[in-house]
């Protein structure tokens, strides 16, 4: 028996969506953002804008980091204590949506990372919790998983809990409009690579493989659009697909590509959409050797009617500018050997537990090095 969770209590989609914050019932409530495009744009503006209209009292916690460390998500827990909040809106990519949803449960349940480590994550929450993203690919908006980065450990650390499942997500494409083209290309495969590893997962069951594989068409079709036309039929499209993929992995889990993307992201701070796209046609090729996983590959050469679905990810990347290698991506070689032995070793931590493949040490070893060089 399985018991799945898709969203929480809402899903509000379509042009002017925002506008939903003006329905919120509270008496206050702290926006939780990054360090400056959501001001740039005018959404902060037109947040506060709405909740100055009914009289709810605010403030703002931005300066969330691309990848938000467990320092500056104290740092946030701090603020909370102080202000008190009843309800928090995340606005911003995954990392800002990750760190408010890590916060508000430390700030409702005086907890440290300490404690969630040895004691775990409550699966309950009080404060009202309302996520809208701006970039078009972690799809945290409708996952119980959150993300952070330990610098002590040179590792970003996922966390699980049906509490990080936002009450309500808005997904307005007008909020995607700013996105610089290379962030639609990064964030866009983060999401492929969400549906793709979902549909692989020896997990997936009937809703979510429909989830995924949907998913995983729409992305294929609207994100090279979305990326050179930049309109908002377009990013509408992938955003809303993004989230589908999110509905289908939050109740499957992931696969090696995310492990490889946290023991990389945590040792180089980049970005996790970038390495997620580098890594996913040489993780779907290893996984490739087990016949069920080979079966689900040759669904997905029909789906995106290619003869190689492996290909078409490659060609895909290249249309996105996506370089083709840890090398290209500008790891420099001395660095990557001397934290190689840490690198396999957290590598094959996290996601990489539930791949449809368990590697070898060794095999992990061949193939950060396969990746590194762009030996496909």
């Amino acid at each position: 028996m399985r018991q799945l969770r898709f969203h929480g209590k809402a899903i509000v989609t379509g042009k002017g969506s925002l506008k939903h914050v003006e329905t919120i019932k509270s008496s206050k409530t702290l926006i939780i953002t990054g360090k400056g495009s959501m001001f740039n744009n005018g959404t902060i503006d037109a947040i506060t804008t709405m909740l100055n209209k009914n009289n709810i009292h605010h403030q703002i916690y931005s300066g969330v980091k691309a990848n938000p460390t467990t320092e500056q998500t104290m740092d946030c827990v701090g603020q909370m204590k102080e202000f008190k909040p009843d309800t928090v809106i995340a606005v911003g990519g995954g990392s800002a949506i990750d760190l408010a949803k890590v916060a508000t449960l430390f700030y409702e349940y005086n907890l440290d990372f300490s404690k969630a480590i040895n004691e775990g994550i409550p699966e309950t929450r009080k404060t009202s919790f309302i996520a809208i993203p701006s970039t078009s690919g972690t799809a945290t908006e409708v996952t119980k998983a959150a993300v952070i980065t330990f610098p002590e450990d040179n590792l970003k650390r996922g966390f699980k809990s049906d509490a990080f499942v936002p009450d309500i997500a808005i997904l307005d494409p007008q909020v995607t409009l700013s996105m610089p083209k290379s962030v639609v290309a990064e964030t866009g495969m983060d999401a492929m690579t969400h549906a793709v590893e979902c549909f692989i997962n020896k997990n997936v069951e009937d809703f979510t493989s429909v989830l995924a594989k949907g998913a995983i068409e729409g992305l294929y079709k609207y994100l090279p659009l979305s990326y050179d036309k930049g309109d908002i039929e377009n990013r509408e499209k992938v955003h809303n697909h993004q989230a589908v993929a999110g509905s289908a992995f939050t109740n499957v889990g992931l696969g090696m590509a995310h492990g490889i993307s946290h023991a990389i992201g945590g040792m180089y701070d980049l970005g996790h959409g970038l390495i997620n796209a580098v890594v996913l046609p040489y993780v779907v090729k290893f996984n490739s050797q087990d016949p069920w996983v080979e079966g689900r590959l040759s669904e997905l050469d029909k789906l995106v009617v290619e003869p190689d679905f492996i290909q078409a990810i490659v060609s895909l990347n290249q249309k996105l500018n996506i370089p083709s290698s840890f090398k290209e991506m500008g790891i420099e070689e001395g660095s990557f050997e001397k934290e190689f032995d840490e690198l396999v070793e957290n590598s094959l931590k996290g996601s990489t537990r539930v791949n449809p493949v368990q590697p070898t040490n060794d095999q992990m070893e061949e193939l950060l090095r396969n990746i590194y060089q762009g030996k496909l």
